[in-house]
């Protein structure tokens, strides 16, 4: 393996895609979707991969403990077996990304909520500047039977909802929440449906909601089992709606007690929107490389994200404190995975092909 400095990647990729993106191009022709997955492999050592109330399968963020247990026992990638593998299905072209913050006036036992606006602007910062930019660009490499993802897309939206959250459907088993507040997967796709109505926004595969709730508040696949926090820090799947599917992310708040590596800095000064904005890049980057969770994933079913989480790379910007500076705006998130420079690394030999950028195709 190979250790480039944070430059020499940049460079390498852009010389590297031109020699490798006519014969990958060529194999996205032979391609054809074989229809939809109908199961997930299952060699990780992590559970990554779970069913929704809806039937549909969705791909969960592990949480720094369950990573760092990987890493005490030698997993490499989180235990990931990279490359990423192209599995038939879409990938979103030219996203458009929509935002539901969902923070009713007081939480199911009564206490406060707590979403605050600069929390909601930091994520949507994040969201609207992803695009043009170094992430997005990493996600050119990989492609579907149509054409490579684009370093495209938009920010199409905001709603901030004050309707109550759901009696209690579920019980925090860490007593976060003190038990009392929990919603379910039903609830938030129901609340996606529910906000698409008010709005007038349409599903499809290139449409990405993202659902931001407040702290204190829990959220369980399943009543007192599969939750936020103990066993994912965030997730993306969709739905079917009449004949369209519909792809969205869920991201607990930011909570950096278990949603973050110790002694992350806080570029933004708001360690909770900051812990937030690693997860939803994580969920943003996955759900346009594998939206319906049948395109990209590597043999053992690890994403894009997977094999990078919580792995920063080199944080080169205000002053050490960030890994990206995107117009001006600074964030603390992961690297993402590239087949393309699989062989390199920035700072540990166990994130090989883990980058801050990416090649254009």
């Amino acid at each position: 393996m190979k250790r480039l400095s944070y430059l020499l990647p940049i460079i390498a990729m852009g010389a590297f895609c031109a020699l490798a993106s006519t014969s990958a191009a060529a194999q996205a022709q032979l391609i054809h979707r074989a229809g939809e997955a109908t199961a997930r492999p299952s060699g990780h050592p992590l559970e990554l991969n779970r069913t929704t109330s809806s039937g549909h399968p969705a791909h969960v963020m592990p949480t720094p403990a369950q990573v760092k247990g990987l890493g005490e026992v030698g997993y490499a990638h989180n235990g990931g077996t990279p490359p990423l593998l192209y599995n038939g299905g879409p990938v979103m072209h030219t996203p458009s990304i929509y935002i539901i913050y969902w923070v009713p006036p007081h939480l199911q036992d009564g206490s406060s909520t707590s979403l605050s606006s600069s929390y909601q602007k930091i994520e949507t910062n994040l969201v609207t500047q992803y695009f043009g930019h170094s992430l997005m660009n990493n996600n050119t490499q990989y492609y579907d039977t149509g054409s490579y993802i684009a370093n495209a897309g938009k920010f199409a939206g905001a709603y901030v909802d004050k309707s109550l959250y759901p009696g209690k459907d579920c019980v925090d088993p860490l007593g976060i929440s003190n038990s009392h507040n929990c919603i379910s997967d039903g609830d938030v796709e129901n609340e996606v449906a529910k906000v698409m109505g008010i709005k007038g926004w349409k599903g499809g595969v290139n449409n990405l909601f993202m659902v931001f709730t407040s702290s204190n508040e829990g959220e369980c696949f399943t009543s007192n089992s599969d939750c936020a926090y103990s066993n994912y820090c965030g997730y993306h799947t969709y739905f079917t709606s009449g004949s369209t599917d519909v792809i969205y992310a869920y991201m607990p708040y930011g909570n950096p007690s278990y949603c973050q590596i110790s002694g992350a800095p806080s570029p933004n000064g708001f360690p909770a929107a900051d812990t937030a904005s690693t997860a939803a890049s994580h969920e943003l980057t996955e759900a346009i490389t594998d939206p319906e969770l049948d395109a990209w994933f590597d043999s053992s079913g690890s994403e894009i994200g997977d094999e990078c989480a919580y792995y920063y790379g080199v944080p080169l910007w205000d002053g050490g404190n960030a890994t990206e500076q995107w117009n001006g705006y600074v964030f603390y998130i992961q690297t993402e995975y590239s087949n393309l420079t699989q062989s390199y690394y920035l700072t540990d030999s166990n994130f090989t092909g883990c980058f801050n950028a990416g090649p254009e195709l």
